[in-house]
């Protein structure tokens, strides 16, 4: 029987992930993830005049879609093994900028 998360029970394995040395926090405060969104929106994104419809899924964020391509090339990740990694892993999660509900991309988003 799984019991319901405390309100510090995050910050608490966090916390334990930091006492780690988790190098992921160290690249995240190193790399300026934000000066390349514009590069990875004009790279990635159609514009909004190519698109048929606004209807549909939302796109990922860019920069998120960046880092998740940056753990796979780190770890060696296939597009399916990232996709399972950031679901399983609280180190992939926080790297990215998502919670535990958060909508984890897909391998086929991934590869494309």
């Amino acid at each position: 029987m799984m019991s319901q998360l405390g309100f510090f029970d995050i910050a608490n394995r966090y916390a334990g992930l930091d006492a780690k040395n988790d190098p992921l926090v160290k690249l995240d405060a190193v790399v300026p993830w934000e000066d390349f969104r514009s590069r990875l929106e004009t790279a990635w994104r159609k514009p909004s005049k190519v698109r048929k419809s606004p209807a549909g899924r939302k796109p990922l964020d860019a920069v998120i879609m960046f880092k998740a391509i940056v753990l796979c090339s780190l770890y060696n990740l296939s597009d399916d093994q990232v996709e399972y990694q950031i679901r399983d892993r609280l180190s992939f999660m926080r790297f990215l900028g998502m919670g535990l509900d958060g909508k984890v991309p897909d391998a086929t988003t991934v590869w494309l």
